[in-house]
Order: structure tokens, then C-alpha cells, then sequence
């Protein structure tokens, strides 16, 4: 089987090493010459180019492009593939790409491989990133069942673990434990930046260690994919937002009442409840 990556960064140049050390035929495009470049020198494609014809003996596409991307790619990809090509995403939100794409593109299967790192770009692709890993598929009722299942196979052959579910149902889960992180850690820092004592805020700075470095790492990520995330899966991400807020007065409230008995039961069921979002 020959599988194409449109988009050599983390994501497509990861999935790239682990499909090509399964003995798959990976072909890569990538809008840079010395992205192509750098792909075929670390073992991520068998061929790269900066050409979309490159896709014509694909079976599978991959399309790791930035979320506003995806559409315009498989437009552009069209008159370069056969009818039976099946195409796939790594998108973070499903709902509004699969019912784009599958206007252009019957034959596709919406995809988010969940994993991924701090770092972005060919140089941070990296083996394994997908095992142990939720693999979400989204197909809808007018999806071919033989290509989710070509894709769920793919995506098994990489040890990830597989999820089906309706695109609406991904976007409200993923709002909870992707996208509404990214926002509080990011208000997190904003806030700490915003102390107006320079020498409270500058001591801050100097004494921050595991527990901020922790919580504010996803609100340090990459500006593009928050800004993303949130055009793409706005009502979702707004409904999680509002309901984090409520929950955050409820803290406020139990404080300033001076109410630790109540605190302490809450906090013990955060403890009790986070397992089962972090096993």
C-alpha cells in the first residue's frame, strides 16, 4: 500500500517514520523544498515533493495540514488522485472539516490521532508518538465502511488506541480536554503577567517550578493552533468556557466565605474524579 502525507510537521512526519518502518511505500509533499529535503535524509518518506502529483499512486492520504488548510488541500488535491483514494486528517476539530471535505470528497474519514508534543516542524517528528494514543475517527452515514476500516487498521498499526464517534460528539469532548486547557493555562500566564507589582511579578518569574511549569504549558504552545482551535470549534469551546467560569466562582465563593470544610470536600473529589481523565 502507498500512503501520502500532505504536511511533514510533528504529526505527518511522526506518522511517516512509524508507517515506513511497517514497510508501507510513504510518499510526502510538503510546501517546502528543504522540508522534502529534510524528510527523505531522517528515513520520514520514501519520496517527497513540493508537487501534489506526487499523491497519484497514494491509496491513503494523510492531510497533516493546519486546520484552515485542509479543505483548500483537498481541493487542490482532486484532479491529482483516483476515485478510489481514501482521504484522511489529523485535524483537532471534526465536525466543520468533515462537512467541508466531504463535499469535495465522498470517500474520506475524518481523523485526530490525539498526541503530539511542545515542539512543531520536521525536526520534532519522532517514532512511537502515536502508541497508547486515542485515535479518533469520525465517520458520518454516507462515509465508505471499507475505507473506515482501512483507516482504523492504519491507525492500529501504529498501537494507537481507536475511538469511533460523530464528529459533534468529538468536537464537545475534545473542548473539555484540549481546547478549554489551552485557553486557562493561556489566561493563567496572561494573569500572572498582568500582576502590577513588577518586583511580585519578577519574584513570581524566578520561583515558578514544576506546578506552574505544568499547568501553563499548553497556554505557552504554538499561537497558530489555539487561534485554531478556537475559530473551528467556537460554540463547543464557548459552552466548556462558561461552564470552567461557574465552576471557578464556585471556588471563589467557598474562599471568601472561609468555607475550608467544603473546599476540602471538593478538592477531595477533583482528586478522586482526575484518574479517570488521566489513567
Amino acid at each position: 500500500m502507498h500512503i501520502g502525507i500532505v504536511g511533514l510537521g510533528l504529526i505527518g512526519g511522526s506518522l511517516g517514520l512509524d508507517l515506513r518502518s511497517q514497510g508501507f511505500r510513504v510518499l510526502g509533499v510538503s510546501q517546502r523544498s528543504q522540508t522534502c529535503d529534510m524528510a527523505i535524509a531522517r528515513g520520514v518518506v520514501d519520496e517527497a515533493s513540493t508537487d501534489l502529483n506526487l499523491m497519484a499512486t497514494a491509496d491513503v492520504v494523510f492531510i497533516c495540514t493546519p486546520l484552515a488548510a485542509i479543505a483548500p488541500v483537498v481541493q487542490q488535491l482532486i484532479p491529482h488522485i483516483s476515485p478510489a483514494t481514501i482521504l484522511t486528517d489529523v485535524g483537532s476539530v471534526k465536525l466543520p472539516i468533515v462537512e467541508s471535505v466531504t463535499q469535495l470528497w465522498p470517500n474520506f474519514v475524518g481523523g485526530h490521532p490525539m498526541a503530539g508534543t511542545a515542539d512543531s516542524g520536521i525536526e520534532a517528528a519522532q517514532s512511537k508518538l502515536f502508541v497508547d494514543r486515542a485515535y479518533v475517527l469520525t465517520p458520518i452515514a454516507t462515509t465508505p465502511e471499507a475505507s473506515v476500516k482501512t483507516v482504523e487498521q492504519i491507525a492500529r498499526s501504529l498501537h494507537s488506541k481507536v475511538y469511533h464517534c460523530h464528529p459533534e460528539e468529538h468536537d464537545r469532548a475534545v473542548a473539555w480536554i484540549s481546547h478549554l486547557p489551552v485557553m486557562v493555562s493561556a489566561s493563567l500566564i496572561a494573569a500572572c503577567h498582568n500582576e502590577s507589582d513588577d518586583s511580585i511579578r519578577r519574584l513570581a518569574q524566578h520561583l515558578a517550578s514544576s506546578g506552574f511549569r505544568d499547568t501553563s504549558r499548553v497556554g505557552g504552545g504554538n499561537p497558530e493552533l489555539g487561534t485554531l482551535m478556537a475559530r473551528y470549534n467556537q460554540q463547543a469551546l464557548l459552552r466548556s468556557l462558561h461552564h470552567y467560569r461557574a465552576s471557578l466562582d464556585d471556588f471563589i465563593h467557598l474562599i471568601e466565605q472561609e468555607d475550608w470544610q467544603t473546599l476540602q470536600t471538593t478538592l477531595s473529589a477533583t482528586q478522586q474524579q482526575r484518574p479517570k481523565y488521566c489513567a
